[in-house]
C-alpha cells in the first residue's frame, strides 16, 4: 500500500503536454470512472496561479496532475494498447485529444 502521508515524496506538478503513458496509467487506475470535484486539489503554485490538480501517487512520488477537458477526454478514451508502441515515460504518446492534426 502507498504510503499518502510519506513527508518524504516528491512533489510533482504533470501539465497535460508532460503526461506520460506510466502517470496516465495511474490517473485511470485511480479514477476509472473519472474524477469529480471532491477529488480536485486546488493550490499555488510558485507563480502564486491557482491550479486545479488530481493526485496520484508511486512508492516515492506524489503527482498532481492538472485537471482540464483534455485529461477528462483521454481517461474516457483510455486504451493501454493505444501506448503498447511508446516508452512509459514518453510524453510524445498521450496526444491532444482536440487535436485533429495528431490523430491517426
Amino acid at each position: 500500500m502507498r504510503n499518502m502521508n510519506n513527508p518524504n515524496l516528491k512533489r510533482i506538478i504533470v501539465d497535460f503536454k508532460k503526461l506520460t503513458p506510466e502517470i496516465l496509467a495511474l490517473v485511470v487506475e485511480k479514477f476509472p470512472d473519472g474524477y469529480d470535484d471532491d477529488d480536485i486539489i486546488t493550490f499555488r503554485n510558485a507563480k502564486y496561479e491557482l491550479v486545479e490538480a488530481i493526485e496520484v501517487l508511486t512508492e516515492d512520488t506524489k503527482y498532481l496532475v492538472k485537471v482540464s477537458g483534455k485529461l477528462e477526454r483521454v481517461i474516457a478514451d483510455y486504451d493501454e494498447e493505444d501506448y503498447e508502441d511508446y516508452d512509459a515515460n514518453d510524453p510524445v504518446a498521450v496526444q491532444d485529444p482536440f487535436d485533429e492534426t495528431e490523430q491517426s
